[in-house]
Parts: structure tokens; C-alpha cells; sequence
């Protein structure tokens, strides 16, 4: 699972809600952590997988820290997907929507107390985010128009800020405010100074081998500690800028245990014996957890559809390494790379089948890249193109394009060869295992040998976005809600999560003959396009057609997606749940009660 670029908020319920799972515990018992509740309030939630740095910007898992640690100018309400102020009190954007002045509230302080100004957004941007020496994925969603340009970012004063663009983009506004700042103070002369390697050596900066209490943010807690392989403590940040009504300090929550915990088949367990404050819901466990709900006195939250997408991708990419090896073996790369395949792959899964078996009906067949609630969808009755479920048609698409079949009924290609791939998914998930599973019975009736590997997920991720070693994968995008242009680092042809042909990225090995096909061009184009119209039914029809040629070209199978449902333990008071979300969207309002 890969992440877009959402508003923090997101972040948080990401962290606390979409990856609940359980496993024996090491290091300090849930007794322990129960004892200590009883001292402060504090939350106990967990994250199928550890963070693989402290550095925002080179950031790349689902799993991190950032949501706890910062707070961008700008928030994203929960409920309605309304930009609401944040670190920047207010905002006035200019007539022709090319100009934005945020002015910052008065007294910020970073969680070591020094000053949050105007200078660290400049330096966050103008440093870090648009420095091409530093590979981040941020870029991708800044970039205007067909030229790439970036916002200018200005200082006015210590309270104001300022940001132009040199055309209409219009998700100027929700990007630039809702991406965490970094302190100058501490992160300037990282990025002035160069390593041995020439690169700056912000890159080696903030590595999860730091000291936690080393990282500064401006977000509601601070972490406190990080044991690898077992939790993240989180504390209160006492610096933090919100206040009640009564001018009583937020958060409420004293104290945040995030348990690293590598086993959705054991997250049953653990909150079932009371370790866990909240649970994402796997179907499987839904009619179980329904009948306890009042008896363990928890509440199951109902979001409706998930704003993320789960697919099958395969590896498009016809480039070379640095040791001028093919990254995909030639005679497969010619298979994956025929249109006709890819449809017949989409045709050949019963998807119905997954919906009701692996979700228990939980779940809602998928076949756009854009959220269902989003107003930029495109439906199947207005046009979008849908593979059912027919084995017959697919056989059909691969006669037609050239395959056969021997007396075994095996699939061959025009040259004989069998048609034989491994499938890559993560193990994290048991329904993305029991999805791999099915799939691979699926394709077998059409003549095809799926190969299953799963993986736990940094080297699942290392393979899929590094090494691009792999046939196809099982995976998905957390969703970035309703703004299409939080995918573009998706859909743009040279974009950090593209990864179904991911193009060079700055300071990685080099790649030998990497090229995007036409209908990947266009849709880049027309993401572009997008940014750029201003008027809402035009931007609707060109996202329409970005829904349409994905569905024809198929670079992403898309399956079914998850009703979005949770479990939280009733101590938690102020709950105010959606998929958009998630259940601690509002963590700084949330209270708990002790048992």
C-alpha cells in the first residue's frame, strides 16, 4: 500500500485506524501500558507496520509518524472535506485565484519551544520541497501546468506569508496548505551541507536510528520513544497552538502508544483481551465483533465505502538497470505490455466472488482510481468502462491478440512460450493473501500460472518502488479524498508513485531506456488540464476522461475496496467518524475515560 498526498488530518486516521492488527508482545506487557493509563490519559493503538524514517519529505511507506508530529496551514475537516484554518489563522486568496497570502496565528513555537515563523515555510519550500537535489514525491503535486513550474514562496513579514503561481491551479490552495512545514533551525545547515556522496546531508538526516526526542514538529504530540519492531510512545506536545473554548490546552490525550504489530489475523485478539483502544474491522471478524459490541462495551463506526483503491498493476516499465539488465524479463514484458492482456486479466477475476468470500459483502467492486464521493467520479451509467466477470471474452482478447493453448488447455504466446508470472503481495492482510489466492485459481481457468509471493511490507515496497523487480502486485493507494489532483503524483508520467512504470527518480541508480507510452502521456496531460481549469463541470469532464482511458488501458486492474468500519472502545468520548477521515480525524478534541 502506497499513500498520496491528503491533508495531515488524514494522516492521523491512517495511523490509528487503517492499520489495526496484533501479535505477541515483547518489551513492555499491555498490563503495563493499562497501569500507566491509570496515571495520564492515554490511547492505545497499533501499525501493521514500523516507519521507515523520521523525514518527512523522503517518505514513502503508509506507515509513518508525521500525522502526530505536524500541522500544516491549513486543515481538512473530517466530515465535510472543508479546508478549515489551522497553523495559518486566516488566508485571502487573490480574484484571479493566483495569489495567497496565509497569515500565521500569533505565538506558534515548535515542540522545543523555539519560535515558528514565516522563515520556516519559506525554507520548507523554496529548501526542501522544491530543491531538486532532495527526492521527494512533493514535487509532483506542486508542479503547474505544462511548463512544471512551481509556487514562488515569500516572506512578508513574521506573520505572513506569500504564495504566487504563474497560471490557474486549482488545488493551489488545499496543497499548499495541508503539507506539513519543517524547522529551519534545525534542518537549514543539513541541507546546506553535502555528504561525502556530494548529496545533501538532509538526505541522511532524521533516519529512524535518531533519537526520537531529537524530532521537532509543530503537530499535538512529540514522540517520545521508538522500539523497532515493537511501538512508538507519543506525548503531548506542550507547545501545541490549539486551545479550547475555555482556553484549556489540546490535545486531551496525555499519551499515544502506536504498537508495531505485523498481524491483522492476530488484531482480533488484542482487542478482544482490552490491549487496543480501536480496531480496523476486517470482514471477517465483523459478525463476531458485532454481537460483542455492548457486551465489551466498544462501538463499530460505519464510514460507508473506503476512499483508497486495491488492484492488481503489472510491471510496464521496458527499462534497463545500471548493470543494463532488463527489469522485467523481455518475453513477460511483452505480454504485460499488450493492451489485450491486461483486459483479459480483468475479465478472468471474479470479483464478485472476493467481494462476497474474502470481504463477506463488506465491500464494494471498485472500477475508478477517483473516490466514489468525490464529485469528479465518473459512474459506470455515465460511461466508465467495466470488466464483469467472463472467462470467455478473455480468452477471446488473448486468441485475438496472439496467445494459444495447447492441449492442456495451458496458455501459450505466439512463440510457444507458457504464460507464467509471479504475483507479489503483502502478508500483513489477511484478505489481500485470500485476494492473491483467489486470483491465482482465477487465471488458472484461462490457461495462466500465477506464481504467489508475499512479502512483509518494506520488502514488498522496496521491490515494487526501488528495485522495480517484479511481474505484477496485489496492492493500493490510501485515498487522498476528493481532490483528484492528490493523485497526480500517481498519474504524472515521471511521478514517485507512477509505479506501474516508475521513471528515474533523482539520486537513485540510474535506469537505461525508460519511456512512458502515449496513453500514459495523455493522462498526465489531462492531469494538468485538471489543475489548471478553475471551472468545476469543465474539470469534471476532464477527469472523466483520465477515468475512461485508465479503464481501457488497464495499468491498474482495480478489485474491490472495503467498507470503511472500525472499532473503538467506548473510553474514547467525541468520536466523529467517516471514511473521508477516519475515527481520529479530531484527535485533539477526543477524550478518554479510564476503565
Amino acid at each position: 500500500m502506497f499513500t498520496t498526498i491528503p491533508l495531515l488530518c488524514r494522516w492521523v486516521s491512517i495511523l490509528l485506524v487503517a492499520v489495526l492488527a496484533s501479535s505477541p508482545l515483547t518489551g513492555c506487557s499491555p498490563n503495563q501500558f493499562k497501569t500507566e493509563a491509570a496515571q495520564v490519559p492515554q490511547l492505545i493503538s497499533a501499525s501493521l507496520g514500523e516507519p521507515t524514517t523520521f523525514n518527512y519529505p523522503l517518505n514513502d511507506s503508509a506507515y509513518s509518524v508525521f500525522g502526530f508530529l505536524y500541522d500544516g496551514l491549513l486543515t481538512e475537516n473530517g466530515l465535510t472535506g472543508k479546508l478549515e484554518p489551522a497553523v495559518a489563522e486566516s488566508w485571502q486568496l487573490s480574484e484571479n485565484k493566483q495569489r495567497v497570502v496565509f497569515t500565521l496565528r500569533e505565538g506558534l513555537k515548535w515542540s522545543d519551544g523555539q519560535p515558528f515563523t514565516t522563515d520556516d515555510i519559506v525554507f520548507t519550500y523554496n529548501n526542501i520541497y522544491l530543491n531538486e537535489k532532495i527526492p521527494t514525491g512533493i514535487r509532483d503535486i506542486l508542479r503547474i501546468g505544462t511548463s512544471g513550474s512551481f509556487p514562488t514562496v515569500k516572506k512578508l513579514d513574521q506573520r505572513r506569508v506569500e504564495f504566487t503561481i504563474p497560471e490557474p491551479f486549482a488545488p493551489f490552495l488545499r496543497n499548499t496548505g495541508g503539507l506539513p512545514i519543517l524547522p529551519a533551525h534545525i534542518l537549514r545547515e543539513t541541507v546546506q551541507a553535502t555528504g561525502p556522496d556530494g548529496n545533501p546531508k538532509f538526505l541522511s538526516t532524521w533516519g529512524t536510528d535518531t533519537d526520537p526526542q531529537k524530532i521537532i514538529g509543530n503537530g499535538p504530540y512529540r514522540m517520545e520513544s521508538f522500539t523497532p519492531t515493537q511501538r512508538v510512545i507519543f506525548r503531548r506536545n506542550p507547545y501545541y497552538w490549539r486551545k479550547d473554548a475555555q482556553g484549556n490546552p489540546q490535545p486531551y490525550i496525555e499519551r499515544i502508544v502506536l504498537q508495531i504489530i505485523e498481524s491483522t489475523d492476530n488484531q482480533l485478539l488484542s482487542f478482544r483481551n482490552g490491549d487496543l483502544d480501536d480496531l480496523e474491522v476486517a470482514p471477517e471478524a465483523f459478525e463476531l465483533l458485532k454481537q460483542e459490541e455492548k457486551r465489551r462495551h466498544f462501538n463499530i463506526y460505519n464510514g460507508g465505502m473506503e476512499t483508497g483503491t486495491t488492484f492488481v498493476a503489472f510491471n510496464l516499465n521496458k527499462a534497463r538497470n545500471s548493470r543494463n539488465q532488463p527489469l522485467v524479463n523481455p518475453i513477460k514484458s511483452r505480454w504485460f505490455n499488450t493492451v489485450a492482456f491486461r483486459q483479459a486479466v480483468a475479465h478472468a477475476i471474479d470479483r464478485e466472488t472476493i467481494k462476497n468470500n474474502v470481504f463477506r459483502g463488506l465491500g464494494e467492486l471498485q472500477n475508478s482510481p477517483i473516490y466514489i464521493k468525490s464529485p469528479y467520479y465518473l459512474s459506470p451509467q455515465e460511461g466508465l468502462k467495466v470488466y464483469d466477470y467472463n472467462p470467455d471474452k478473455a480468452k477471446q482478447l488473448l486468441l485475438g491478440a496472439g496467445f494459444k493453448y495447447n492441449d492442456k488447455n495451458q496458455l501459450l504466446d505466439a512463440e510457444g512460450n507458457r504464460v507464467r508470472f509471479t504475483l507479489l503481495s503483502n502478508v500483513e492482510r489477511k484478505t489481500r493473501v485470500d485476494m492473491a489466492a483467489q486470483i491465482k485459481r482465477d487465471l488458472s481457468r484461462i490457461g495462466m500460472q500465477v506464481d504467489l509471493q508475499i512479502l512483509s511490507f518494506n520488502p514488498y515496497i522496496e521491490r515494487v518502488s526501488v528495485a522495480r523487480s517484479y511481474d505484477c502486485y496485489l496492492g493500493g493507494f490510501l485515498g487522498g479524498g476528493i481532490e483528484p489532483n492528490s493523485g497526480f503524483n500517481i498519474w504524472n508520467a515521471e511521478g514517485a508513485l507512477h509505479t506501474f512504470n516508475q521513471g528515474p527518480i533523482p539520486g537513485e541508480p540510474q535506469l537505461i531506456g525508460w519511456e512512458a507510452a502515449d496513453w500514459e502521456r495523455k493522462i498526465s496531460d489531462l492531469y494538468i488540464q485538471g489543475a489548471q481549469e478553475l471551472d468545476e463541470a469543465k474539470r469534471k469532464t476532464i477527469y472523466a476522461q483520465t477515468q475512461q482511458i485508465a479503464q481501457e488501458q488497464l495499468p491498474f486492474i482495480h478489485l474491490v475496496e472495503r467498507i470503511s468500519l472500525d472499532a473503538v472502545s467506548d473510553r474514547v468520548q467525541g468520536i466523529k467518524y467517516s471514511a473521508l477521515g477516519g475515527a481520529f480525524w479530531n484527535l485533539y478534541e477526543l477524550k478518554v475515560s479510564q476503565k
